[in-house]
């Protein structure tokens, strides 16, 4: 016989589950921890109830911001989510989830009493799956196994790369400094053919620990695993270094390379480290995708934030590709673009100062991509 449990929504007398007979019963880990998030009380009550019983932590907020809150405080392994509440609400709670760079991937199981509710809306905002009231028993716990599935899956994978890339950074660091030994003539003299080829091995060589460097530190930051260390930098100074790093690459090129920078504002708290990755990347690819003109640097300040120009006369970038270049693995439509790291890992940096990365570009006339960064991150 079908028990229906009835407790409301803020609008509309819903049942939130509807009891069946029992059925088989499925082992659970007791490790798992569940954020449930309803701005009705005894909803709360009662999937606390019906997911401790199957041997989930529970953990309870009862409005959107609060469940934002306890986020930053522990990382669940699933958010159980309700859509409509007063002040943000589901959708906006998962928008906000899933812009965050910080954080790691956590399932989201939205619940919905109203049949105007959207599973596209919901679904496009992030959330993994979408159930509405009333809820049998097993197929809410059913969900949840299937969820917290995936996210296993999920981290096994990140796992995995990151070991993997790890593992390989060593052999390639050792076949580094055994080509040095062999091009110094360590071990004999070597003939100017056998020279080049070295050369050729080792360009490579740094090509593809680079590529792992970057996949490593991509991760990290996805994994929410990246440590910064924020102290007090002169801007001016470290994007000078950097220039002056970078110019004989120029140079090689027969290319202009400038640095301007325009404002009294030279300190900020960020790390130093991150940064200088990022302008490196940046102006790296400026000249490697110039072949004729100039790369010009420039910083000034607008109402509290440094703006930052890389500006080159290079190939450029098409607009369809304009929106995509900073996605993981997007690359450029030309023969000259890497492996679609790079880009990415410079908008993680940015974000994770609270800046801003964007590219102004047209085919052939070249590319300026713009940072801002604000004084106060």
């Amino acid at each position: 016989m079908l028990v229906s449990t009835r407790l409301t929504d803020s609008s509309a007398t819903v049942p939130l589950v509807k009891l069946m007979p029992p059925a088989a019963s499925v082992a659970q880990s007791t490790n798992h921890y569940i954020l449930a998030v309803d701005d009705m009380p005894d909803n709360l009550l009662l999937l606390k109830m019906m997911l401790e019983s199957a041997g989930y932590r529970i953990e309870l907020a009862e409005s959107g911001d609060a469940a934002l809150a306890q986020i930053q405080q522990a990382l669940p392994d699933l958010i159980i989510l309700d859509v409509m509440m007063p002040g943000i609400s589901g959708y906006e709670v998962t928008q906000k989830i899933r812009s965050d760079p910080r954080l790691p991937y956590i399932p989201i199981l939205l619940i919905s009493a109203h049949e105007q509710s959207s599973v596209v809306k919901g679904l496009d905002a992030g959330a993994d799956d979408f159930i509405r009231k009333p809820v049998e028993l097993d197929e809410l716990q059913a969900r949840v196994r299937s969820l917290l599935r995936l996210k296993q899956s999920i981290d096994q994978r990140e796992n995995f790369i990151s070991c993997l890339t790890h593992d390989l950074r060593t052999p390639l660091i050792a076949c580094d400094r055994m080509l040095d030994l062999l091009r110094q003539g360590a071990f004999g003299e070597v003939v100017p053919p056998v020279k080049e080829a070295l050369a050729g091995i080792s360009s490579s060589n740094q090509n593809l620990l680079q590529m792992l460097n970057n996949l490593l530190e991509v991760y990290c930051y996805e994994l929410g695993e990246k440590k910064l260390s924020f102290i007090s930098v002169d801007l001016h100074e470290l994007i000078s270094e950097v220039v002056t790093e970078l110019k004989p690459l120029a140079l090689d090129k027969n290319l202009e390379l400038t640095f301007d920078w325009q404002t009294d504002v030279r300190e900020m708290r960020c790390d130093r480290m991150e940064l200088r990755r990022m302008f490196t990347n940046l102006i790296g690819n400026a000249i490697k995708f110039t072949d004729t003109g100039t790369v010009k640097v420039s910083g000034d300040d607008d109402d509290g934030v440094v703006v930052i120009n890389i500006q080159d006369t290079g190939v450029g970038i098409a607009e369809a590709d304009q929106a995509q270049i900073f996605e993981r693995f997007r690359r450029a439509k030309h023969n000259r673009s890497g492996n679609g790291l790079g880009l990415h890992l410079c908008q993680q940096v940015i974000q994770a100062h609270q800046g801003e990365l964007t590219v102004q570009s047209q085919p052939n006339q070249g590319s300026t991509f713009i940072l801002r960064l604000p004084l106060s991150s």
